[in-house]
């Protein structure tokens, strides 16, 4: 397992992509795989620098490991912000009628749906959210 730690700007979204893809440089993930993990990553960075209030001298850590049975990656982004769990927001409604109305508020529905799996937990401190995109 790799880890970077970036802090929480927005210009930290394009750092963490690259270390990500880097990873996985040597694997033959599909085109689809590939960037449904960068909205993932963009997204989870994005909500952490916007509403985690970490403080100033804080970074987000970002650890990454590929499995090999299945192949499958694990992205883990850490920070030192305000608790937060956002799986525990309810999916919203993605109606035609809705959507129409509603601006933002779909990234983690989005990650939800785009990963294998995603979960979070609150450890020493730390938000801790977790998400994995199986490969094969």
């Amino acid at each position: 397992m790799k880890s970077v730690s970036v802090p929480a700007i927005k210009d930290s979204v394009g750092v963490v992509t690259k270390f990500v893809e880097g990873e996985l440089e040597s694997y033959d993930c599909t085109p689809k795989a590939i960037y449904q993990i960068e909205v993932a990553i963009e997204e989870i960075m994005v909500n952490i620098v916007s509403y985690a209030q970490l403080p100033e001298d804080d970074d987000v850590q970002v650890t990454c490991e590929v499995l090999s049975d299945p192949l499958r990656v694990v992205v883990q982004f850490i920070d030192g912000g305000i608790p937060f769990d956002p799986l525990s927001i309810p999916d919203p409604d993605i109606s035609p009628e809705a959507l129409e109305q509603r601006i933002g508020g779909l990234g983690i529905f989005m990650v939800k749906r785009m990963m294998s799996d995603v979960s979070y937990a609150h450890r020493d401190g730390k938000n801790v959210l977790t998400v994995s995109k199986d490969l094969e």
